[in-house]
């Protein structure tokens, strides 16, 4: 962090000590509305994501969407064999290609939970940055770009990009002011990095 000595690292992750953990997408905040499914919500983002997708030896798996525990929500190649893409709903017939499921499924839902269940973290974290602070967002992936399919998209990158006003393919672009501060995102080691500088401010 030597380019960054002042900043505050905010760890977004799952493994966050404090209310930060909210903007995982593993967190079970519950009542997450499943896109193109009438009448399904699940616990987290990450139970909609691995839910819909469907393999050569498995369609959907809704019971995914009521776990809660932060755990046992991937599906693997290993046990289910190849990967076909995401179903465009529970009960849908058409099948999502991976970048066109990051935008049709992971991105309007992580959205969906940043306006609906962390506004209040969302508000305190745009605050800071208007006040001339940099906040350093840690995740266990880096990776900005919704095309890249080679690397895990990461979900620090839309937390920045929705405080900034440039959140992609929602209905409409978020309406912010350009921010005159940095927001930068930041591979987490397992270590746990940089507790002494966590955002302890923006808990609820």
């Amino acid at each position: 962090m030597k380019k960054y000595p002042d900043a505050i690292l905010a760890d977004v992750t799952s493994g966050s000590t404090n209310d930060l953990v909210k903007l995982s997408p593993f967190y079970p905040h519950g009542g997450i509305p499943v896109p193109f499914s009438d009448g399904y919500t699940a616990s987290c983002v990450e139970a909609i994501w691995q839910g819909l997708k469907v393999f050569k030896e498995a369609d959907v798996d809704t019971s995914l969407f009521s776990n809660s525990t932060m755990k046992g929500l991937k599906r693997t190649v290993r046990r289910f064999g190849e990967p076909l893409g995401h179903r465009k709903g529970v009960n849908g017939k058409e099948l999502l290609g991976y970048i066109e499921a990051r935008k049709q499924i992971y991105i309007p839902t992580y959205k969906w939970v940043l306006e609906n269940k962390v506004a209040t973290i969302i508000d305190k974290m745009r605050k800071a940055s208007d006040e001339g602070k940099i906040i350093v967002l840690l995740d266990y992936d880096t990776n900005a770009d919704v095309e890249n399919v080679k690397k895990p998209l990461s979900h620090a990158s839309l937390i920045k990009a929705y405080v900034e006003g440039i959140y992609p393919y929602g209905n409409k672009p978020v309406e912010r002011p350009k921010e005159k501060t940095k927001k930068v995102t930041k591979k987490k080691n397992s270590k746990n990095e940089g507790n002494n500088l966590q955002l302890e401010l923006f808990n609820e």
